[in-house]
């Protein structure tokens, strides 16, 4: 027996434009809130844009916007960006051309630098009220599915896009990060359709000439492989997106138990408070949820995540080292290290250790202006005025202060919290200070005596008696 066709129907303009107006009308959109366009010009955001022109018509207090990122990619750029323009106009909506600038070398992916940067620009004109559309169809959602089976994704891959997701706002950079909505009305929509609809109504469009080069995978798989799949199952593309729905729903619960378990892992380093997750308590659990839950950890620090062979490598490298063991991996743009049975992620561009060799502040200069309760900040140092707590005493008129980094391992302390003194290095085991770290480790000197490491302690000599004045040190890499 036949397979029946079960492909998308091809829509005329009442049943499109309708499907459009009834999607973003089950958003239930706040008053204030911007509609932004990621508007290329070619056939699909063409579509959406006419359909988001009456949408605009029938909803007139909304705000609306298209965006044209011009990639500089192609000689004909330019003129698309004059398309975009005229058709705008005609659609009565504003447009804004982002131009921007792929940074390209060994090993990078143009379509991923073209997309990462094209995010980037868009970004900028949303806040977390707003509403981003983007023109992925049914059929793109397909060669979504086929590339992540191509690059052996599990379920969060094979989910592929969904037509309703959170989108994260801003440049990437660690933090607390705000989002807005990113949705895309046509995902149920095939190609064939959208193409129909576009000849009906004579809507104009460009053609990019990139998308019949197929050294590209997703021109490759829409030129050579799709076809070839809709010749003998015509309804894939809808059946693929359903296995995509159940992928993503089977992810949704995963990702319930995973929030519910990730807080419990994760603590603050002693040191620079930095949040750090704690190794010793998934040493019992099953291989799989310790990948889950590391996964978890490396994306909720906002990094990138690594492939699955990476990921085994870097678990089994993390919970057979011994205690004393330095564990460094670099993962693109990050880097994992193990200290004190808790797993540190920062940026890749923060691992240069030097910061500076010795700085003087002349006493009596520093300190003026100073009032109870204020502070000073001398580049990455904060120095507050207090008259309690562990504070450093004044110096006297004849003393010079020193900011001085990187003091021999054996260099005696005594910090305030300790009867005898002991060698510097063991201090910093004691204190918790990554090794990594120590390099950043300011100490002040008043002529040749050592007062204070900043941050950790003050040395017991010096400490300001009673309810005298004195000076709380911390640097800024600490708050």
């Amino acid at each position: 027996m036949a397979e029946p066709n079960l492909s998308a129907p091809v829509l005329t303009e009442p049943d499109l434009t309708a499907h459009i107006n009834r999607f973003l009308d089950s958003l239930d959109l706040a008053p204030s809130c911007k509609l932004v366009l990621a508007y290329s010009g070619g056939i699909d955001s063409e579509v959406l844009a006419y359909g988001l022109s009456c949408y605009a018509k029938l909803h007139p207090t909304f705000r609306y916007q298209l965006i044209y990122v011009h990639h500089g990619l192609s000689a004909n750029a330019d003129d698309w960006a004059g398309h975009c323009q005229a058709r705008a106009a005609v659609y009565e909506l504003p447009l804004s051309v982002e131009r921007v600038k792929l940074e390209l070398g060994p090993r990078v992916s143009v379509e991923a630098e073209a997309r990462a940067q094209r995010y980037r620009a868009i970004s900028k004109h949303l806040s977390p009220k707003d509403i981003l559309l983007t023109a992925h169809h049914e059929d793109d959602q397909l060669e979504t599915i086929l590339l992540a089976l191509k690059r052996g994704q599990g379920p969060k891959g094979l989910a592929a896009m969904g037509q309703i997701q959170m989108l994260a706002l801003g440049d990437g950079s660690l933090g607390e990060k705000q989002h807005c909505l990113q949705v895309r009305p046509l995902l149920d929509i095939s190609r064939s359709a959208i193409e129909a609809f576009a000849k009906a109504h004579q809507l104009l469009h460009i053609e990019d000439e990139s998308n019949q080069d197929d050294k590209y995978d997703r021109n490759f798989l829409r030129l050579e492989i799709i076809p070839r799949l809709k010749a003998r199952w015509p309804s894939i593309a809808t059946t693929a997106c359903r296995s995509a729905k159940l992928c993503a729903e089977q992810q949704a619960l995963v990702d319930v138990e995973v929030s519910e378990r990730l807080p419990e892992l994760l603590t603050k380093a002693p040191f620079n408070g930095q949040t750090v997750f704690n190794l010793s308590q998934i040493e019992n659990l099953t291989s799989d949820w310790q990948a889950l839950l590391l996964r978890a950890f490396i994306e909720s620090q906002g990094f990138s995540l690594p492939s699955y062979v990476q990921l085994q490598q870097i678990l089994q490298q993390l919970l057979s080292a011994k205690d004393d063991a330095k564990v460094f991996i670099r993962i693109g743009d990050w880097v994992l290290r193990r200290f004190a049975g808790k797993v540190y992620l920062d940026a890749a561009c923060n691992t240069n250790d030097a910061i500076s060799s010795e700085a003087e502040l002349i006493a009596g200069k520093i300190f003026e202006g100073l009032s109870l309760g204020g502070q000073l900040t001398l580049g990455k140092q904060v120095f507050t005025l207090k008259d309690s707590g562990i504070r450093l005493r004044l110096p006297l008129a004849n003393e010079v202060v020193s900011l001085r980094y990187q003091l021999p391992g054996q260099f005696r302390c005594q910090p305030h919290f300790r009867d005898k003194g002991r060698e510097l290095k063991k201090l910093m085991q004691e204190c918790a200070v990554p090794p990594w770290l120590r390099p950043q480790v300011g100490y002040v000197f008043y002529d040749d005596k050592l007062v204070m490491a900043l941050g950790l302690w003050v040395e017991k000599n010096f400490c300001a008696a009673d309810d005298a004045l004195g000076i709380s040190f911390k640097s800024s890499f600490l708050s």
